[in-house]
């Protein structure tokens, strides 16, 4: 069975199984509510060329793994910057890593050249990557990329092969954790 299948499936049941479309979490000590779904569904509507990544594309393969952003992979131009701000406008995006927890609306200034936003929302943390660690740039990533439909959205999530690579790449236990899980899930794959 091709992967795009075999991910199609599974997304669906993992939709049941884990009940995908409602990946409420709450954040401790904070105002933010976790809803993924909708972070995601924004971005589809938006018609931001990307591919997801990190811990949801785990999911999406397979991986019993329970996240609370969702890290997409995408190129930062000015025009994607500015679709972004506009479909998360409603939403209060603000720079988690900077002490004064900037307004994204706001910072940084037009046209000013990004490599990655790290952001916190009322749906949640959702991390705009320009390149993946261990395996390479927007280009590589959405060339080997495969797609799965998702609350009625087409979506390109990263391979499972590069989101190995990724994992062992990163090196943090947690990291490891889950290349082993998807390593399994992969070997589980070929042997169908």
């Amino acid at each position: 069975m091709p992967i795009c299948a075999s991910i199609r499936r599974r997304a669906h049941a993992g939709t049941r199984r884990r009940s995908i479309s409602r990946l409420l979490f709450p954040l401790p000590a904070t105002r933010f509510v976790v809803n993924l779904n909708e972070l995601l569904q924004r971005l589809c509507d938006a018609e931001v060329d990307f591919v997801v990544v990190g811990g949801f594309a785990a999911v999406l393969h397979g991986s019993t793994l329970v996240t609370r952003d969702l890290d997409v992979c995408t190129v930062l131009t000015s025009a994607n910057v500015e679709k972004l701000r506009a479909l998360l406008a409603d939403l209060r995006p603000v720079h988690r890593l900077t002490p004064q927890r900037l307004s994204f609306l706001e910072t940084p200034e037009p046209g000013q050249p990004l490599q990655n936003l790290y952001l916190e929302t009322d749906a949640g943390a959702i991390d705009f990557l320009t390149a993946i660690t261990g395996v390479g740039d927007f280009p590589r990533i959405r060339e080997r990329s495969v797609e799965v439909e998702l609350f009625g959205r087409r979506c390109s999530v990263m391979s499972l092969t590069d989101l190995i690579a990724a994992k062992r790449a990163l090196g943090r236990e947690k990291d490891l954790l889950v290349a082993r899980e998807l390593e399994a899930i992969a070997e589980r794959l070929r042997t169908r």
